[in-house]
Order: C-alpha cells, then structure tokens, then sequence
C-alpha cells in the first residue's frame, strides 16, 4: 500500500490532536459530574434532573447549529455524555440514544421557514425606525413592560431574578434606534423609556429576537459580536446567564409560539434582504 501524501498525513496528525483534547474535555467533564453529584447529595436533591438534561441537548443542538454540526451528530453526542453522567450517579441509561430531545427539539430547534422571495419586499427594520419614533417612549416601555412581564412572570415569582435587584440593564436596538433600561424591584419587572444603565446590551432587532426565542444560542451570538455587551460587563454577563438558565417550558406556551414563529419569519426575511 503506498504511503498517504505528506499533507493527508499533517491532518491526521491534526486530527489525532483534536481526538486527544477531546479525551481530556471529556475525563474533565467526568470529574465535574462527580463533583456535582456529591454536591446533590449533601443538598438533599434527586440525582435524576431531567430539565438539566433536557438543557444540555438542546444547548448541544443550538451551538451545533450554529457551527454547522448535523443536528442527528448532535443528538448522539449530548445523548453519549447524558448516558455516562447517568451511569457515574447510578442511574439508569436514556431509553433510547435521544432520550426526550425529541420533546425539545419541536419546540426549541425548529427549522428556520424557508427564505421565500416575496419576503424581501418587506422593510428591514432600520426603515421601520422612524416609524417606531412616533410611538411616545412612556408607551412603548409599558408595552415592553406587559410583554416581559408574561415571558417572564414564574421566573420572578420565584426568585430566579432576585441577583438583579436593583440594577439597571439597557437593552439597545441598534437598526431601529430604540433603547430601554431594565430593572427588577421587587421582584416585579420594570421598563423606563430614559436613564442610565449600569450595563448594556447592544444588537440587532433581528438578532435580539433569535435570542429571545431561543433559536440562536447566546455564547455564539456574542462570540460572533452579532450582540455586545457594554458598560459593567460583568453584570451584563450575569443577566445574560441567569436568563439563558430559565426552564425555557416555564414561559407561557403562547409566548413561546408567537416568539419561536416571529424570529423564524425575521430570520428568513433577513436571509431574503441579504440576498437581493
């Protein structure tokens, strides 16, 4: 058998590399699950955690997604790491090698519609923007207050939020020249028209959406400066965590209709503008 081409050998030698790092990440991520373990035990909380694991494949879809990654190769790896983490804590294996991603999967990572060509004579949202400035500011942070308010009404019951007591965070939509600033008082959301922020986060009204919506993952969106964080980074960061850890199923199912469905349309009128 002849010898491989020098250059057919410099991959493999890539490859192999990549092999072992991702050896490596998984005996860390085997010390990290039994630590976590312990930690459950000593809490008094169940092993099982079924939305945990729901959270990893769908995490595990979003960033394969976004990196190219066929969503069936997605699928198995989250389901392989699920299935090892089970067996470290005792725990029986998934049913099947997609466990109930599949639940997930129509809800969180439904294919974007397809970019239709009529979808391109819609304005893109900077020629909405001077539309949007006759809507007084007072109106529109009580619409966007009522809106939030429903998306995100079990979150604050419970306390998921409390961190952000007190601090005001701008959200910023560059395209269409809108800005509010957040805060949680009481556990009860408000949203101001004016003010300072201690933090800011800045992007597109079509990118903010796929965020909200959950069909674009934050890390990528942020490693991809598609969304920047501004001012004390460090708060924008801790709010960015603290909703990308919300049981997405605790958001009314209507909302959750209405926000996956309108990202879809955005992002394929998007796709539809690029192209013309």
């Amino acid at each position: 058998m002849p010898s491989p081409p020098a250059r057919l050998k410099a991959l493999r030698h890539l490859i192999d590399a990549v092999d072992d790092g991702l050896v490596l990440l998984f005996a860390g991520r085997r010390h990290l699950v039994g630590a976590a373990a312990r930690a459950k035990d000593a809490a008094g909380i169940a092993a099982a955690d079924h939305p945990r694991e729901r959270s990893v494949r769908v995490r595990a879809r979003r960033l394969g997604n976004a990196l190219g990654v066929p969503p069936d190769s997605s699928d198995r790896l989250a389901g392989a790491l699920i299935a090892d983490a089970r067996r470290q804590q005792g725990l029986p294996a998934p049913a099947d090698a997609h466990g109930d991603a599949g639940a997930d999967r129509s809800e969180n990572t439904m294919p974007t519609p397809p970019p239709h060509a009529w979808l391109r004579w819609l304005p893109p949202p900077r020629r909405w923007a001077p539309l949007l400035r006759w809507m007084p500011g007072a109106a529109q942070a009580r619409l966007l207050e009522t809106v939030f308010a429903q998306v995100l009404r079990a979150p604050l019951d419970q306390g998921a939020l409390d961190l952000l007591e007190g601090r005001r965070i701008g959200i910023e939509v560059v395209d269409l020249g809108l800005r509010w600033v957040l805060s949680v008082r009481q556990r009860r959301l408000h949203v101001a028209a004016s003010g300072d922020a201690e933090a800011s986060v800045r992007g597109d009204a079509v990118d903010l959406l796929l965020l909200a919506s959950r069909r674009e993952d934050a890390d990528t969106l942020f490693f991809q400066r598609r969304l920047v964080v501004t001012g004390d980074v460090e708060l924008g960061l801790t709010a960015r965590n603290l909703l990308d850890q919300l049981p997405w199923q605790d958001v009314p199912l209507a909302q959750r209709i209405v926000l996956h469905r309108a990202a879809g349309w955005a992002q394929a009128a998007r796709t539809a503008w690029r192209g013309t």
